[in-house]
């Protein structure tokens, strides 16, 4: 028997079934990505399972929430289960029949199909959270430590257990595999099948491992101490009187309580970090190293004492060797380096001069926030600055993260409980003062438990950062020696408040001549030698680099130039191993050889090849890019406008503006007065698959619907960008720099800009500014003039066109 597939709910797995018949077992869970023996008994589970084998074997498995003997109805069962493959199926001589199942993934029931003859649920699949991270590595190691220790004090479990345990990888599969070995009440497998989150599901399971070898310790010590006879009362020692675990308790081993005290003497820690640290020793000190608590207590203070209370790393700034640095990491980017040395000087001078503001946290550093597509050197120049400073660098990777407890850290209240990734990377990196990088701010997310973008607004206020409190931690922990460095991808997705205390520095991208010089300097040696190859063995031409930047890497930053680089150098290995002798030079013409046929072509010429198809500039978080925008008209019955090409609201918005303002401005341009009239006009923006959305197409729509209207095709070598009103005006649009280099990336020779963009253009090399005829508009009837050389006729007080009278369009090379 087969159920329905494929569907429409995301949370179903493509060609995966939505209804499934369920069958009910008692006292057990079968977890996903395990095998599991089902016995049957029932009649109505029996029929279940002759069906389903013979069909696709798919089956939900879900517990019954008491063990009563008469037939599950949907009320008995839990909401959630695991779907499962039937395999084996034996019926045994005493009627009852075995199977072992193999668990694939989590289900939840959502309603029920049918209950006669079996039950039948309609489910929806649940894949767990996996949060990549090292609090996810922490715990993953600390599970595992944990059930190789339970393992030795376990004599009825297998002996090819620990060696197993220690071979799974998958954070996932662990869980499943330790929570289907360790002894637990049916409720705690329930509870660990349900919980979406793989951290959750860690921290339960060492907790009951912990408290499971507490127990079984115990009961060990209690054995090994037992009288033979039992002792009358008065005879009984006093410290066994006190209770059964003060008698487990150990005498301490001479210096443990005084070698953390001694350790935690030499910190400097705050009065309040004294105090907290006071307590935790003495109750330390009555807590018996049996009890789950004690080893609570004794990471905590191991976490004190790997925080840098106080130590610093950073020395005497000197300005020209920082400078010295940054240029020798990093090609171009002047005005960023200006900005980082400034901040460096100021640093400087304001140290030796011993000023403090009046005014809490005015002298703070400011957060300075790196924002650029991928690959062009954000989080490299943070490692830079480090260096420049003799600073230690520390990073943490915000992209994912819906948990302000990544941030703030988990509170002691359960085994597991860990800081926050600041207090983290903190302890690794060893001081107080280092450069800090939080990369991907710009990709923070929110979820249920609570805004992580909310807690780092204390950890990057200078006036509150001083005081930071991680509620692991749960003192004050100063961060305001550190240096904070950002990075993202856009500034739109970080929210205003956390945006607010950043100063942004825009690394737009870099031109064909500066990839060429970061090749020949930076990325080519490195990858010489990081595939064991020696300077001289190997050849590279400058044009054999230009026509992999051109044909194969038409991009921002330089991440996959990098990346074919290395896919070169791969292949010149391997001719040396076949016993090809070095040196081996790799020219122009062996690229095609080595990388296959060019992944981008000069692709405009092929597509601006007739009237309404016009090419425009794009900004996204990637860099600028070229895009074409192609327009039709077909005979109709109605006005009407069709927009194809994953549009938003505000491309919309555009194309009816550009189609209105020629309907009532086309007869200046030359355009008949019925071209639109009664007509389907369709506009289409190719890469369908791709959203795009913004105000900057609003001067190519126009362009393309008056080249069809005309019947004139646009240069090709033309490329334009800007916001069109109804009144023909053009006004400013934003990534202007980006699209800029977009164009001379693509070939373009021409370039439209609105007039009120040419302060934008500041950061634009000098070779593009040669290579391109910037050509800056204040009007709809300038655009036209220039796209199409079409004539404007002003309207005089009669309503009738007069005849041109106009200055040319004002260009800028």
């Amino acid at each position: 028997m087969t159920f329905p597939r494929s569907p429409s709910d995301s949370n179903h797995p493509l060609g995966m079934p939505s209804v499934l018949p369920v069958l009910p077992i008692r006292d057990a869970v079968v977890f996903p990505l395990t095998i599991a023996p089902v016995f049957v008994e029932r009649d109505r589970c029996r029929q279940l399972i002759e069906d389903v084998t013979k069909g696709d074997r798919l089956v939900a498995i879900v517990a019954q929430r008491e063990a009563e003997g008469r037939p599950s109805a949907p009320e008995d069962l839990y909401a959630f289960g695991t779907a499962s493959v039937l395999h084996d199926v034996i019926e045994g001589p005493d009627g009852v029949v075995r199977a072992a199942v193999q668990g694939l993934e989590r289900v939840r029931i959502v309603g029920w199909a049918r209950t006669e003859p079996y039950l039948v649920a309609r489910v929806q699949w649940m894949p767990e959270i996996v949060e990549p991270g090292h609090d996810l590595d922490a715990l993953v190691r600390a599970a595992r430590h944990c059930y190789l220790r339970f393992v030795t004090l376990v004599t009825e479990l297998s002996k090819d257990l620990p060696a197993a345990v220690d071979r799974v990888r998958d954070p996932r599969q662990l869980v499943y595999l330790l929570a289907s070995t360790t002894p637990m009440v049916h409720q705690a497998r329930q509870y660990i099948l349900e919980h979406p989150s793989i951290k959750a599901k860690l921290r339960r399971l060492i907790e009951h491992l912990q408290q499971d070898i507490a127990v079984r310790e115990a009961m060990r010590k209690i054995a090994a101490d037992a009288p033979c006879e039992p002792m009358p009362p008065e005879e009984v020692p006093a410290r066994r009187r006190d209770g059964p675990m003060r008698e487990l308790a150990p005498e301490r081993e001479a210096g443990d309580g005084r070698g953390l005290r001694a350790q935690m003497s030499a910190l400097a820690l705050s009065d309040d970090a004294r105090k907290e640290v006071d307590r935790e020793l003495d109750r330390l000190d009555r807590t018996p190293p049996a009890s789950p608590e004690h080893g609570m207590i004794r990471t905590y203070l191991d976490w004190i004492v790997k925080l840098p209370w106080g130590r610093v790393t950073g020395g005497p700034i000197d300005i020209v060797r920082a400078r010295q640095r940054l240029d020798q990491d990093h090609h171009h980017l002047h005005k960023v380096k200006d900005r980082v040395v400034e901040d460096l000087a100021v640093r400087r001078l304001r140290a030796e001069r011993g000023v403090v503001a009046e005014e809490e946290g005015a002298t703070r550093e400011p957060i300075l926030c790196f924002v650029g597509p991928p690959g062009v050197g954000k989080t490299s120049l943070g490692q830079s600055i480090a260096r420049a400073l003799g600073r230690n660098f520390a990073r943490v990777a915000l992209g994912g993260i819906h948990d302000e407890a990544e941030i703030r850290g988990h509170r002691r209240t359960y085994i597991g409980a860990m800081p926050g990734r600041i207090i983290q990377a903190l302890a690794r990196c060893g001081s107080s003062d280092p450069v800090f990088m939080l990369d991907e701010i710009d990709k923070l997310g929110v979820g249920y438990h609570g805004d992580p973008s909310a807690a780092l607004l204390e950890v990057l206020d200078p006036a509150q950062n001083q005081a930071f409190v991680d509620n692991y931690l749960g003192v004050p922990f100063d961060l305001s020696r550190v240096l904070f460095v950002c990075t993202a991808n856009t500034v739109d997705t970080i929210p205003a408040a956390l945006l607010d205390r950043m100063e942004v520095l825009t690394l737009s991208g870099y031109t064909d001549t500066e990839k060429l010089f970061i090749a020949r300097r930076h990325l080519l040696p490195k990858a010489i030698a990081s595939h064991g190859l020696k300077p001289g063995e190997v050849e590279v031409d400058d044009d054999t680099i230009r026509r992999i930047v051109r044909g194969y890497t038409r991009e921002a930053g330089v991440r996959n130039l990098s990346r074919e680089i290395a896919s070169v150098l791969r292949k010149v290995v391997r001719r040396v191993g076949q016993g090809t002798l070095p040196p081996i030079r790799v020219a122009p013409d062996d690229i095609r050889s080595y990388l296959g046929s060019p992944v981008f072509q000069d692709e405009v010429p092929e597509h601006v090849d007739r009237p309404g198809v016009v090419t425009g500039l794009a900004w996204m978080p990637s860099g600028g890019d070229i895009l074409f925008v192609e327009a039709t008209i077909s005979p109709g019955d109605e006005d009407r406008l069709v927009l194809t090409g994953m549009l938003g609201d505000v491309m919309r918005e555009s194309a009816q503006a550009a189609l209105s303002y020629l309907r009532s401005n086309g007869v200046r341009f030359g355009i008949d007065a019925r071209a639109f009239h009664r007509k389907a006009v369709h506009i289409h923006v190719p890469a369908g698959g791709i959203p795009k959305d913004g105000p900057s197409a609003g001067v190519t729509i126009l362009v393309a619907l008056a080249s069809l209207a005309r019947g004139c095709p646009v240069r090709c070598d033309l490329a334009m960008t800007g916001e069109l009103t109804l009144r023909g005006r053009v006004l400013p649009v934003g990534g202007v720099k980006e699209k800029v280099l977009a164009a001379h990336r693509a070939g373009m020779r021409t370039v439209i800009l609105p007039a009120r963009c040419e302060a934008q253009l500041e950061d634009v090399p000098e070779d593009v500014l040669r290579a391109l005829q910037l050509v800056f508009v204040e009007s709809a009837d300038e655009v036209l003039a220039i796209a199409l050389d079409a004539s404007v006729a002003p309207v005089t007080e009669g309503g009738r066109p007069a005849p041109p009278a106009r200055e040319p369009a004002a260009s800028v090379q």
